[in-house]
């Protein structure tokens, strides 16, 4: 900071002692921004889970400073956390209940909104039954709120009809893990970056989604080697030793090469699969349709590379593989999930300091979600239909067993299929935007259109609030107490800072408030509670004995050590850094992971001469999802204002377009106007990159209702699309096939001699 002041303004800061509050006027602003108090909480942003202060002066929050202590962020914060203050004042506030009335909404009382909203619940219940409602929730809420709403749903309303937008980020990673290791939960923790030899980075902008994970890595002092797997050369691709640019949606097929290849040259953990796994006989069968040559014409990497990465993975004294939207976001989401857990496991790079398979969660509080939140299990990782698990659970908080769901009901996808049906007549949205997140835009809006009543719950007038019947003012970030669970399964304490605006309420006391409009349901499910602390013991008690296990945890602990990590218990009173170590065994029958058989398959939506180009979806560090927390925030606005494309310089010259240019982009769901250029060589050709955040340019808009049929998470990655500009309307035409991506060789050469002709003449001119 003294090198600039000094560069920029002349001053020599060493001899004159310089100082900025040395001038009285800087001394008067600086102690009317001065804080009265600090109060210790958690960003409620990404799932990084950073430790901060609130900064609170005469009843407002006036500042976010990062807690210096903190193990996960030491003091740092993003452009999104150092700003997160300025959220709570947003223009785009509710601040009590809204009613539509002759097709306005208006303010209304608490008991005007749970009296409606409940009345049309019984009715629609009592005439087709519970299930015709559905909710979807979110991965911001706390923990505490998390639980609080699934009992509510699943115990009180009885439908299960229940999910998250978790489901639009995390699924995969979910069922991956599920499907392999026996239970949801990432394995690994931000220690392993630090004591990584080799750090695999596939699918994971960590640079502009998690940037506060490149301090982990800066961390190490044994200066690993970083690998980036990523059709798109992102940020975090220019940090890398060896950048791995494959083809889009062929990850699945590379983690099947790169095990053919320990495979055949002998570099697998002989004693550790035989100690802890099953399936080997049948997975080197498989394999043998992955041979190097066959993968390299898939993914576009050279066979020798290929050996290169199997080499650096396996015989790494500890390898890390770490995975965002890139691989879970996909029709094949989920199997490339255990794609890579099969990689792990045959080299034993698992469950010890620097070697894991790490999914990177995106929201806040998405590992709360799917812990306590009654979605893809029970609590606690109880399965849907063990009848045992259920009776247990029952038992634990003393509701009968028959109210216990024995089944999972309609993942987010399915819940707005219904809807289209008719099958679902009432629809819930608790602090999630749709209407800006959701594949197929055009789509979900005819859908929500036909429900008899749509109730959305959020801080924020969102897109989604603005079509809602009824809106339940909810509190925000800072606003309230609780927990949050990070990517490392470490639980952080937010605490309550301010009392939310007008008569808008916590989550969890607008869940308990509504719940007594329904006879008997709050008696039922929580008769003594009437503090999140009440939900978060019962939760411990929920949790105790699972691999969630959080029963030795308390708020004062989470204070003073900057979070703990489950399993925290007897055994682990401070929490474990990693799991399935030699203490904690696989959650399968028999204690053994599984190495398991998936077959890679082309895009279900190939690029064509219609629509030749393929479209990739994404984040920016500026803004947050569909913006409801940043849009009203000047200085991320003024970093990101709108939407863009990034663009490669030869589809650009196609184009006749240059940075700062405007097109159009369209699929066959439809056109997106007016986005900016940005002439790129981050984005190879016949691909773009769109960030999804922005309502203004509607990216998804064009995206396909396709969804991995494990996980039902969408596929957001992997979108046919045709470019239109003003100078050429008729967008991208492409000699004989259509995308570079399905060139051969031969053909590629004919093509870059097109492009070549095409410059010279453009320099001609």
């Amino acid at each position: 900071m003294f090198t600039t002041i000094k560069n920029f303004l002349g001053l020599d800061i060493k001899a004159k002692k310089f100082s900025l509050s040395d001038d009285p006027l800087f001394g008067r602003i600086a102690d009317a921004k001065k804080p009265d108090k600090w109060v210790f909480s958690t960003c409620g942003y990404c799932g990084v889970g950073c430790g901060l202060y609130i900064g609170v002066k005469d009843g407002k929050a006036v500042y976010t400073k990062g807690n210096a202590t903190h193990s996960v962020n030491m003091g740092t914060l993003c452009p999104k956390g150092l700003s997160e203050h300025e959220l709570i004042t947003s223009s785009n506030r509710v601040t009590a209940p809204l009613i539509r009335r002759n097709g306005k909404l208006e303010n209304g009382s608490w008991d005007e909104a749970f009296t409606r909203v409940s009345e049309t619940f019984k009715s629609i219940s009592e005439h087709y039954g519970p299930r015709a409602i559905g909710v979807l929730s979110t991965g911001q809420l706390l923990t505490e709120e998390f639980y609080t709403l699934g009992k509510l749903v699943q115990l009180g309303l009885r439908t299960n009809n229940y999910d998250g937008n978790t489901t639009l980020c995390m699924a995969s990673a979910v069922m991956g893990y599920k499907q392999s290791l026996g239970s949801d939960g990432p394995s690994g923790s931000y220690e392993d970056f630090e004591c990584a030899d080799v750090i695999v980075l596939v699918g994971a902008n960590i640079a502009d989604n998690h940037p506060i994970l490149k301090l982990h890595i800066a961390k190490n002092p044994k200066k690993p080697k970083i690998i980036v797997i990523d059709p798109r050369k992102s940020k975090t691709a220019q940090m890398a030793d060896l950048f791995i640019p494959l083809k889009p949606r062929t990850d699945l097929a590379l983690f099947n090469g790169l095990s053919y290849i320990v495979l055949e040259q002998g570099w697998e953990n002989t004693e550790y699969l035989k100690a802890n796994v099953t399936g080997l006989g049948e997975l080197r069968k498989h394999l043998q349709n992955y041979p190097p040559q066959e993968v390299a014409d898939i993914t576009g990497i050279d066979v020798k590379t290929l050996y290169e990465l199997a080499r650096l993975i396996a015989l790494s004294p500890a390898a890390l593989t770490a995975w965002t939207m890139g691989v879970n976001q996909s029709f094949l989401g989920t199997d490339t999930v255990s794609a890579i857990i099969n990689l792990h496991l045959l080299t034993g790079q698992i469950g010890r300091p620097g070697a894991a398979p790490f999914s990177i969660t995106g929201q806040c509080n998405a590992m709360g979600t799917r812990e306590s939140g009654f979605t893809s299990s029970l609590p606690g990782y109880r399965n849907y239909g063990d009848v045992k698990a259920a009776e247990e659970y029952a038992r634990i908080v003393n509701v009968p067993i028959d109210i216990i769901p024995t089944s999972r009901g309609y993942k987010y996808g399915e819940i707005i299929e219904a809807i289209e049906r008719g099958e679902i007549r009432a629809l819930w949205v608790v602090a999630t935007n749709p209407l800006v997140s959701f594949v197929d835009q055009t789509r979900l809006r005819k859908a929500l259109a036909k429900l008899d009543l749509l109730v959305v719950q959020d801080a924020f007038m969102s897109d989604t609030a603005l079509l809602a019947d009824v809106v339940f003012a909810a509190a925000t970030w800072g606003e309230k107490e609780g927990t949050y669970t990070n990517s490392e399964r470490r639980c952080n304490r937010a605490n309550k800072a301010l009392t939310p605006p007008g008569i808008a309420m916590s989550d969890f006391d607008i869940f308990l408030e509504f719940s007594t409009y329904f006879e008997g349901v709050k008696e039922l499910i929580y008769p003594a509670w009437s503090t999140p602390a009440d939900a978060f013991e019962e939760w411990k008690r929920v949790s105790r004995g699972q691999l969630c296990d959080y029963s030795g945890m308390s708020y004062e602990m989470m204070e003073k050590y900057g979070g703990i990590q489950w399993p925290c218990n007897e055994q682990f009173p401070l929490g474990s850094s990693r799991l399935y170590t030699p203490e904690i065994a696989f959650r399968t029958y028999d204690g053994k992971a599984k190495l398991l058989p998936f077959e890679w398959i082309p895009l279900q939506e190939p690029t064509g001469e219609q629509f030749p180009i393929l479209l990739n979806t994404g984040r920016t560090v500026e803004q947050w999802h569909t913006r409801t927390k940043t849009g009203d925030i000047a200085i991320l606005n003024d970093l990101a204002p709108e939407s863009w494309v990034d663009i490669n310089p030869a589809d650009a010259l196609a184009l006749e377009v240059k940075s700062g240019d405007r097109l159009s982009i369209s699929s066959p769901r439809g056109q997106v106007e007016n986005i900016v250029v940005r002439v790129t060589q981050t984005v190879r050709e016949g691909n773009v990159f769109v960030p999804f955040h922005f309502n203004t340019q509607l990216i998804n808009t064009l995206t396909p209702s396709q969804f991995c049929p494990k996980s039902g998470e969408p596929n957001f990655k992997q979108c046919a699309v045709q470019l239109h500009s003003q100078r050429v309307p008729q967008g991208i035409s492409y000699p004989k096939k259509i995308s570079t991506l399905e060139l051969s060789y031969v053909e590629k050469l004919e093509w870059e001699k097109h492009i070549e002709k095409s410059i010279d003449s453009v320099l001609k001119q």
